[in-house]
């Protein structure tokens, strides 16, 4: 009985690896023409806003800095005024070349002149004053216990600080009054409910906010909402783009209505990048590129390998070894 059970799992297992589908495009460009060159070493860690590679280099939203972060680091984010924020993800928060003592696990950071802005692993979130070391606010928050890698920094809005915590809310802090002036919930009901995108298109007054399934535009009229599987999201003016689990890229107005969408099945995308149109990295070693109406597309072999770590900022990819610039 026992030798048969074995048997019949070894079959199912057999079965369901034989039945997996992959993405497979009928018409396949040759490789994308791009800008590459070599990164002094491999990713460790990532975020929305940069990376930090093994030998202590940080990527950020300027690309590849000389700046290396001390042992045992990584980065957060960079300051308003160019410094950089780091976290040991212990006992330290690293602001340029100071170590302050926290007494948590920051996981999350901003920094606008002397207003620092933390979010901590047990979900509380903090406003401190740099210069004087002093807590201005202070709110635990419930404990999340399972969160998607992709933790999204404190934003700064004028008056404003914006902070996305890990159990789906936005807590809206004033700077003048040092106090809560709102509570967003984007996502209550997610087991990973963290904010995973935040961003402020300031000329028309929304706030975007995203979970991994689900996104949220506020604005002074409306509060809109919709249910997504993301895989990935960015924002290019007006816009939104969306990539999903079930194989779809979908650009979405601050409305949240869906202005156009194309699927490509089987397809499992890792992240989106924007120049004038949209690339969409896949798993097998292609990039999807479909220009800003979708009603052109293209897909060209890619070199990469999905094991490897990836992260999109603006125009550039970087890949454990390589930093390529889109066309």
């Amino acid at each position: 009985m026992k030798h048969l059970l074995i048997l019949l799992a070894t079959l199912f297992l057999l079965t369901a690896c034989g039945s997996k589908k992959y993405f497979e495009p009928e018409d396949v460009k040759n490789s994308l023409s791009v800008e590459e060159s070599s990164l002094p070493s491999a990713i460790v860690s990532m975020n929305r806003d940069g990376a930090t590679l093994e030998d202590g280099t940080i990527i950020t939203r300027d690309g590849v800095s000389k700046f290396k972060l001390p042992e045992n680091f990584q980065f957060l984010n960079v300051s308003n005024t160019g410094k950089v924020l780091a976290t040991n993800y212990k006992d330290k928060l690293l602001i340029g070349n100071e170590e302050l003592d926290v007494k948590n696990i920051v996981v999350a950071a901003s920094l606008k002149d002397n207003k620092l802005a933390l979010v901590y692993s047990d979900n509380s979130i903090e406003l401190f004053d740099a210069n004087t070391k002093k807590t201005l606010f202070k709110e635990y928050l419930s404990i999340s216990l399972a969160n998607d890698t992709r933790i999204a920094n404190p934003h700064f809005m004028g008056n404003l600080i914006l902070f996305p915590t890990l159990n789906g809310k936005v807590v809206i802090i004033s700077t003048k009054t040092n106090k809560s002036v709102k509570n967003i919930s984007v996502d209550l009901d997610s087991q990973f409910n963290n904010i995973i995108f935040l961003k402020v298109i300031e000329d028309k007054q929304t706030l975007i906010a995203a979970t991994a399934n689900k996104i949220v535009t506020i604005s002074t009229k409306n509060i809109l909402s919709k249910d997504y599987e993301i895989r990935d999201i960015i924002s290019s003016g007006e816009n939104i783009y969306l990539a999903t689990i079930d194989g779809r890229l979908i650009k979405l107005d601050l409305a949240l209505e869906e202005i156009a969408s194309k699927k490509y099945k089987y397809s499992k995308i890792h992240a989106l990048a924007f120049t004038d149109s949209l690339y969409a990295i896949e798993s097998q070693s292609f990039i999807i590129n479909i220009n800003n109406d979708f009603t052109k597309d293209r897909v060209y072999d890619f070199d990469f390998d999905n094991e490897e770590r990836l992260i999109v900022i603006d125009n550039k990819i970087y890949t454990n070894s390589r930093e390529i610039t889109l066309p």
